[in-house]
């Protein structure tokens, strides 16, 4: 394309108040693109989180060479794209003496930090910044977003676990020692931040939700860019504004099933409910409702977010160790209560198949990754996804050998489509080496961290 053709990429579309950020297209360049050059696309970093470890023989390939063409059960999911994936045996986590009585408040929370809470402020929190907002003070100066951070439900665990601060149980992220992120569970709110629709003062989002004339109006003012954009660029776009719009039919139809059973509770005829109104009610995650419906959803928000630029860091706490039961599954014990039943819950495929259900979330997510293209590749080519778990077995709470999984070739630095079964490094080292590899300089390694596992890296 000629350089005189070349639409800025912050160029958005507007209309009455509204704009709508938009995909990365070949006539855009991405910030600090080169004169006269186009820009690489840049490396996106996301974090999903799943606690109580994993079943290690449903999880670990029976041998490097079986990786790709006969996965374990918990892998399953991600058999389409397992050529994009690196699986790791051997990373340990944070040692957690002198807090040997709390497992669970240190899964988390030592996940991104790979360091142990300062113990002599030990209902304060006081730890490290974790990885991801480590990334963001590089690059969130550079997006709308500095970073994204989600969970599928709030955390109402409440375990004094070695006079441990609270927060310790429900944030992975943490912008400074002392300062822990909060996580946004509703859907609605993470898509009103992402398109820049803040709330009136005194008004709650549940009053003013994103308003569905207004995207009518903003898509399609796409009708004049796209008569200007190349043939590929259209077909880009074109993509990019159904799926906007899948997103927010599919967060609807959530409030519109939720909407509905309230009024027949109060013994309101649903016919009172115009199909035009917006739905006034916040999301929440229902009694009996599908968990997979509201963490796709998620999921797809987190997509867009990476395929606008929005941010180029994300978090997603898929689940929190607490009470937390999956009805979807067939049954209605709880995570955590299965993973201490011993070799009961194994036999039974309780725990391998919430493992299972929890992994296939995120390859649902890193496959429409896939699926959308980026510059020369993919949107997953350029992204360094990572699921993972902070404990190795929940019912011995061991953290000699954490379940990770990489999605991603981070722009073509991360050795994909491989098992790698004999790796010596800690928690720390997994870091620093993702963010390395994402182009993120560091002055000091992450946590425990004491070198860059090379095995992981391209060309190495």
């Amino acid at each position: 394309m000629r350089n005189n053709a070349r639409i800025d990429r912050r160029t958005a579309l507007k209309g009455l108040g509204v704009s709508l950020a938009l995909p990365f297209m070949e006539s855009m360049g991405f910030a600090s693109a080169v004169k006269g050059k186009m820009a690489k696309p840049p490396v996106r970093l996301g974090f999903m989180y799943m606690p109580h470890g994993v079943i290690m023989d449903q999880f670990w390939p029976a041998s490097p060479e079986s990786f790709l063409t006969t996965p374990p059960p918990a892998l399953e999911s991600l058999r389409p794209v397992l050529d994009q994936c690196l699986l790791m045996k051997g990373i340990s986590g944070v040692p957690i003496s002198p807090f040997n009585g709390a497992p669970h408040a240190l899964e988390l929370s030592t996940w991104l930090t790979a360091q142990l809470p300062d113990a002599d402020r030990r209902s304060e929190i006081n730890i490290a910044i974790s990885a991801d907002q480590i990334a963001a003070n590089y690059v969130g100066a550079l997006t709308s977003l500095p970073s994204l951070e989600l969970a599928t439900m709030p955390q109402t665990h409440k375990e004094n676990q070695e006079g441990l601060n609270e927060g310790y149980y429900s944030h992975c992220s943490y912008r400074s020692p002392t300062q822990a992120l909060p996580a946004e569970t509703n859907p609605r709110s993470v898509l009103n931040r992402l398109f820049g629709k803040s709330d009136k003062p005194g008004q709650s989002l549940q009053a003013d939700p994103l308003d569905r004339q207004m995207l009518d109006l903003v898509i399609g003012g796409a009708k004049d860019l796209r008569r200007k954009l190349p043939q590929m660029d259209q077909h880009k776009l074109d993509e990019y504004l159904d799926s906007v719009r899948a997103v927010e039919r599919r967060i609807a139809a959530i409030e519109y099933r939720q909407k509905e059973a309230a009024m027949e509770k109060a013994g309101m005829a649903s016919s009172k409910r115009k199909a035009s109104d917006s739905p006034p009610i916040e999301i929440k995650i229902p009694v009996g409702d599908k968990r997979s419906e509201y963490m796709q959803v998620m999921c797809d928000l987190n997509v867009l977010a990476f395929q606008t630029d929005t941010t180029r860091v994300s978090t997603y706490i898929g689940s929190t160790p607490n009470g937390v039961s999956y009805p979807e599954l067939g049954f209605n014990d709880t995570h955590h209560s299965q993973t201490h039943h011993n070799n009961e819950a194994v036999k039974s495929g309780k725990v391998a198949a919430i493992t299972a259900f929890n992994i296939s979330q995120f390859a649902y997510m890193v496959k429409k990754m896939a699926s959308l293209k980026e510059g020369d590749g993919t949107l997953l080519d350029n992204c360094i996804m990572m699921w993972g778990s902070g404990l190795e077995d929940g019912n011995k709470h061991s953290r000699e050998n954490l379940p990770f999984i990489i999605a991603g070739k981070g722009g073509g630095t991360i050795n994909t489509g491989k098992f790698l079964p004999n790796i010596k490094g800690n928690q720390g080292d997994l870091l620093t080496t993702l963010l390395a590899c994402a182009g993120v300089p560091l002055d000091r390694p992450i946590g425990i961290a004491t070198k860059q596992i090379s095995e992981m890296k391209v060309g190495i």
